[in-house]
């Protein structure tokens, strides 16, 4: 299981910095077992994990995304993603792996969930409100997102709930189109930025570095550096990251 794990994240198994491995490998009392980040902050590698040991394994794989409050349970059969109303301690007690230290580690500074926000060049709001609303079987609820058409293309957040992977679906429907999912702490000070294409993301900006990078890694958006001056390229206003 660790050596297709580091495989899934291009790495050789043992391939590590001074830090140490990217992950760590708890034994559950059943058939299933939990790979847990060892950085708070590293966004994406364990979506990435789960999406290719789906393809080997007969039974779901589960993936806990830290990106979202509440945090976001993702089921993956055969590659393909289903989000699973779960609270993630009850799913990982039920499958016989309790997460370690999980009520803790949700308390702790540098646990608290990122926000997220994006930019849809090529899409307009009520395009995505379509698609968004043929994924849920019907009409979304008042405020559940924020759409606002601009010269640049569509800015998408969270409203009544989290952005979720909303993002991502409108990007599977409409596959010409750049999105830039910007994933970020009220402060900044951890600011992830996905390009995506046809919902696959080509590459990532990230501050601070990854050390084991699950995308290949551009140094700038739109020819900016800094994530302040980022989100002035994308129009994103910076305080959606305090109310997302």
């Amino acid at each position: 299981m660790k050596t297709r794990a580091f495989a899934a994240l291009g790495l050789e198994e043992g391939e590590e910095d001074e830090e140490g491995p990217p992950f760590e490998l708890i034994l559950g009392s059943s058939h299933y077992h939990a790979l847990v980040g060892t950085n708070p902050i590293d966004v994406g590698a364990e979506i990435q994990i789960a999406k290719e040991l789906s393809l080997e394994c007969d039974e779901p794989v589960y993936s806990i995304e830290r990106a979202n409050d509440p945090w976001t349970v993702m089921c993956w059969r055969n590659g393909t993603l289903d989000i699973v109303e779960e609270e993630p301690e009850a799913l990982a007690k039920s499958l016989g792996c309790p997460l370690p230290g999980s009520t803790e580690l949700s308390d702790s500074p540098a646990n608290k969930p990122l926000r997220k926000a994006a930019l849809l060049e090529g899409v307009r709001a009520e395009e995505a409100q379509r698609v968004l609303e043929e994924k849920a079987g019907g009409p979304l609820a008042p405020g559940r997102y924020r759409f606002q058409d601009t010269s640049q293309g569509l800015l998408l957040t969270g409203g009544t709930g989290s952005l979720g992977f909303a993002y991502i679906t409108v990007s599977e429907r409409f596959p010409h189109a750049t999105v830039y999912g910007v994933i970020a702490s009220p402060n900044l000070d951890a600011f992830f930025v996905n390009v995506l294409r046809g919902g696959e993301c080509i590459v990532q900006f990230a501050v601070p570095p990854d050390e084991f990078p699950p995308y290949p890694v551009v140094s700038e958006i739109k020819g900016e550096r800094s994530p302040e001056r980022i989100l002035a390229a994308l129009g994103i206003p910076a305080e959606w990251f305090l109310n997302d």
